[in-house]
């Protein structure tokens, strides 16, 4: 009976979540009722799926509105009437207009207008007029000749409680004062729930708008199947050929891979392949064998992983570069004869590339049944605080301090009383329908059988519901991700050919693992812009394991994560890959499964074992724990009932409580943040490929690096890496640079784009130019062939890029001035071809400070380039240790002068705040240091700089750091310009 229910998926605007929609249907005695949020069908799917579970016939609908102005509901028959519904949505998002204030001639959906909003003898044979309770009276006495045309409309948007957290949130959304809504963009308040049995009493005058709206709901059916894939079903046409062309393709690159003659690799691709078809999944395969193939037509860089990376299938097919046999990859961990959904395949691209590859995508299977996944974005904690605080016209100072001191004294009063007791409420409500990072779903019927589509700014189409959903309604996601990593091995290999002649291949990386030169260079964990290796703490894992190889990096890639080391799980690791004839084992099954990692789970398919093997459950209750820990489970009680089954089980077989308790929360620890092995193993993969070109291709390398804009460290970092391999690094040259980073022969040249406030477009022009008309002559040449402005051509004069002129920076700046302003009193002098033969005026002979340089770098680029910040310390005490020293004074009280260039802040156990620092010192070499919650309070980290430090030089597994007692940052010598 009610057609016109709001979610808080109606965002800004309803405050239910579809639990307490549906919990509140049931107390108030509605058997049916339509979703029907504003503009969107985001939850309508899983509304209805929750709706059968709690035994309520959930239909889907949607409430069509131009800003504030209701215009009409829109109710789907059946399915084909729900795609007719988001078909009207997503034409209006698609061509960002307004939606038409008479619906379209629908023929599987019904319309109910508001009373007063159009004309009975306009109405079509779908089309209704819903009326309010509170309109009955002027409805009676309203003229009428069809009272079979007007049905009950009691919207619902909030509860009774709620009406304030509803004026909040669209105070919110329209970006105004709460006091400043007007009627039109609030609801009624009595928009509230109210007892079927009320509802019927309110329309007693006028029983027949109850048949109607019975009548009406009755003709809605929908019967949705949630259990079968909505993924495109077969890639040739039918499941047949999907099936040979598979086993083609698969058996070629077997034959690429391992030769002819491998019985083991063999049996497992033809046992692979069987269950593949089995399960219907080879045109998951071949879809993302087919978005390989074109990457590597164009020739991307590409690495693929997640579960799928488990397959010898998709070794075969060249998605991955990991070998399952070679890596004893868990077979079950990628398919067991329990699973519903194909295995993941995430395929990394660089991020120049990735628009590209998502245009062929959309181009090859067609933007109506291709479009990216959705998420929504939700309020939380400090944007509650500043949405509200705004909202009620709190000045900024004191909504920071709501946010920063919540506990002070000044936050007493009225308005912060009222921010705060809706805090809680507003916790993650969704805010907004964003993108997902990398998903994209390929569906075998139109995408507008499950959502409207939004388009957001880059223009491809989007469903409007998230991944979580997405599982639900029976959707694998083709996960295609950018990471700047490709990017620094596609451009170095292209570097090289420029600067060297040489072409590299970094294909077939198996050679790179026992390469010895490049085991020193992992061992010394001079791992520095490397794929996921370069972080401090990575850094800090490898030194400590020693790693030199292949299968040590994998390891490492998985017990970096959260969960295993905040297990306790890492340090074990560390000890027992250590000292391996001291491992003892919990339980014989551990020995059996884990002997690899020590008896330590590792990896996501770890647990699936343990939990098997050890916890009695079986393949299917076992996968749920793994996704449970990729974060991708959201069922709470199942979780809970595998729990118990695993306990009982434990009982049954006589374990000890506290062995199997210890288990289960080490298994638990996991949840959210573990790799899975070919995860894993493909992360090493690209780690090899970078570390392979980093260690005979540095300074390439490192120009590559530049050019994607880094990684974990700012530009600084990177630039020193490349003068410690030998480079020169060269101020930006107006007659040498490059919009990036460039480099000829040693000569590392900066980039036009490393100078902070210099416009893009000129940045692009001077290389440009410079192309077409060769070298720039003169500061006037420049001029009059780029039309800079006086402000740019001081930056570039202050950078240092005119300086092949042979002439002062004080000088080019009075020359400059002069240049422009005589240019201000010529008509036109862009594309001039001829300078002026005015003679320039005699200058005085300036006098430069070298710091003056530095300085002028610091403000242009962030860091300086021709000197270092060591040359900026008033004093020129360096410390009795550095990095290389640093393990010899080990128990000893050290001092250091050092550079800060990146700091991480943790809680301890009891919320107190502490720091890892990671300096460099005079020599250019890492110092990592631990500040804990004392030695924070009392000495700060206060931004990046040159700081003195004293502490204790401590060294774990062969790793030195320094344990903070104090530190301050040194005094700098001022600009001289400024004294």
């Amino acid at each position: 009976m009610l057609v016109n229910l709001h979610s808080y998926f109606s965002l800004r605007y309803g405050t239910m979540s579809l639990a307490t929609l549906i919990e509140n249907l049931r107390t108030y005695g509605y058997d049916t009722a339509v979703l029907t949020d504003i503009n969107n069908s985001s939850a309508t799917l899983d509304f209805i799926k929750q709706c059968r579970e709690a035994g309520i016939n959930g239909l889907a609908g949607m409430d069509f509105r131009n800003g504030n102005q209701f215009l009409y509901v829109g109710i789907a028959k059946n399915e084909e009437g729900f795609k007719e519904l988001n078909d009207l949505m997503t034409f209006a998002n698609r061509n960002k207009s307004d939606l038409p204030t008479v619906a379209p001639e629908f023929k599987n959906a019904f319309v109910v207008y508001p009373f007063g909003s159009i004309k009975e003898q306009a109405l079509k044979d779908n089309e209704y007029i819903g009326i309010r309770p509170q309109e009955i009276n002027k409805f009676i006495v309203a003229p009428k000749k069809h009272w079979e045309r007007y049905v009950v409309l009691q919207p619902i948007s909030f509860l009774q409680a709620d009406f304030q957290l509803h004026k909040q949130l669209r105070a919110i959304d329209n970006n105004i004062l709460i006091s400043q809504l007007s009627q039109e963009q609030i609801a009624q308040e009595s928009e509230i729930f109210i007892s079927k049995a009320a509802l019927i009493k309110a329309y007693n005058p006028v029983p027949i708008l109850i048949e109607n709206t019975n009548r009406l709901l009755a003709e809605c059916s929908f019967s949705f199947d949630f259990k079968s894939t909505k993924n495109r079903k077969t890639f040739t046409g039918n499941r047949f050929d999907d099936k040979q062309l598979l086993y083609k393709y698969a058996i070629n690159g077997f034959a690429k891979r391992y030769g002819a003659n491998d019985k083991q690799a063999k049996e497992r691709v033809l046992k692979e392949l069987d269950i593949i078809d089995n399960l219907n999944f080879s045109s998951y395969f071949l879809i993302t064998d087919d978005i390989c193939r074109y990457a590597r037509s164009r020739n991307f860089h590409y690495v693929g992983r997640g579960s799928g990376a488990n397959s010898i299938v998709a070794y075969c097919l060249g998605i991955t570069d990991v070998c399952p046999i070679e890596l004893n990859l868990y077979f079950e961990r990628f398919l067991n004869p329990k699973r519903k959904s194909p295995p993941d395949f995430d395929i990394d691209f660089s991020w120049r590339d990735r628009d590209e590859m998502y245009d062929y995508i959309f181009r090859r299977y067609q933007s109506e049944h291709t479009a990216l996944m959705g998420a929504m974005g939700t309020f939380s904690d400090r944007s509650i605080i500043r949405e509200l605080g705004k909202v009620y016209g709190l000045p900024k100072s004191e909504i920071d301090r709501l946010v920063n001191e919540p506990e002070s004294m000044l936050n007493k009063n009225e308005v912060t009383n009222t921010i705060l007791s809706v805090y809680n409420q507003m916790a993650d409500f969704p805010n907004q329908r964003t993108i997902h990072a990398s998903g994209v779903l390929i569906s075998d019927k139109p995408l507008t059988y499950y959502s409207a589509l939004d388009y957001p700014p880059k223009g491809l189409p989007t469903v409007q519901y998230d991944m979580y959903v997405a599982e639900d309604i029976g959707f694998e996601k083709f996960d295609i991700l950018s990471q700047r990593g490709i990017g620094h091995i596609k451009d170095c290999k292209e570097l090289i050919r420029a600067n060297k002649d040489i072409t590299v291949d970094t294909s077939n990386p198996k050679r790179f693992f026992t390469d010895p030169v490049i085991a020193e260079q992992l061992r010394s964990a001079n791992t520095v812009g490397c794929f996921y290796i370069e972080s401090p703490a990575m850094r800090q894992l490898i030194g400590k394991l020693r790693c030199d190889n292949y299968l040590t990096l994998v390891a490492a890639s998985s017990i970096i994560r959260p969960g295993v080391a905040s297990s306790g799980m890492m340090q074990a690791y560390i000890e027992r890959h250590l000292n391996p004839e001291k491992v003892e084992y919990i339980h014989p099954a551990f020995k059996e499964q884990l002997e690899d990692t020590y008896g330590i789970m590792v990896y996501q398919e770890d647990v699936m074992k343990i939990g098997h093997h050890f916890g009695g459950l079986d393949l299917a209750e076992a996968d749920v724990l793994r996704r449970m820990m990729s974060g991708k489970y959201r069922n709470v009680n199942h979780l809970a009932e595998i729990e118990d089954k695993y306990h009982s089980n434990c009982r049954e077989k006589g374990y000890p409580d506290e062995v199997a308790k210890e288990v289960w929360r080490q298994m638990q620890s996991f949840a959210g943040y573990s790799f899975n092995k070919a995860h894993s193993a493909s992360f090493a993969v690209e780690s090899y490929q970078s570390l392979y070109l980093k260690t005979y291709y540095p300074l390439e390398f490192m120009v590559s690096v530049l050019n994607n804009y880094g990684g974990f460290y700012s530009r600084e970092v990177y630039i020193n890496e490349a003068r410690k391999a030998g480079g020169n690094i060269c101020l930006p040259c107006v007659n040498k640079s490059a919009f990036d980073t460039s480099i000829d022969g040693s000569d590392i040249y900066l980039g036009f784009d490393c100078l902070l406030n210099l416009e893009n477009r000129l940045a692009q022009l001077i290389p440009e130019e410079r192309e077409r008309n060769g070298a720039y002559l003169s500061l006037e040449n420049f001029n009059l062939r780029t039309g800079a402005g006086l402000e740019q051509l001081i930056i570039l004069i202050r950078c240092g890029a005119f300086r092949f002129l042979g002439v002062g920076k004080k000088e080019l700046l009075w020359e400059a001035h002069l240049l422009l302003n005589k240019s201000r009193n010529t008509k036109s002098q862009v594309g001039q071809l001829f300078e002026s033969s005015t003679e320039k005026p005699q200058l005085p002979v300036f006098v430069t400070d070298e710091l003056e340089h530095l300085y002028d770098e610091i403000e242009l680029m962030g860091f300086p380039v021709s000197g270092s910040i060591f040359d900026l310390a008033k004093s020129d005490y360096r410390g009795n240790a550095n990095a290389k020293t640093l393990a010899s004074y080990r128990g000893q009280i050290v001092r250091t002068v050092a550079h800060l260039v990146a700091s991480k802040t943790v809680r301890t156990k009891n919320k107190s705040l502490m720091k890892f620092g990671t300096f460099i010192d005079v020599n250019g070499d890492f110092i990592d240091t631990v500040h804990f919650p004392q030695s924070l309070q009392k000495s700060p980290l206060r931004g990046n700089g040159l700081y003195l430090i004293e502490g204790k030089a401590v060294v774990d597994y062969d790793s030195p750091a320094i344990e903070v007692h104090r530190c301050a940052m040194m005094p700098i010598k001022p600009d001289p310009r400024s004294v």
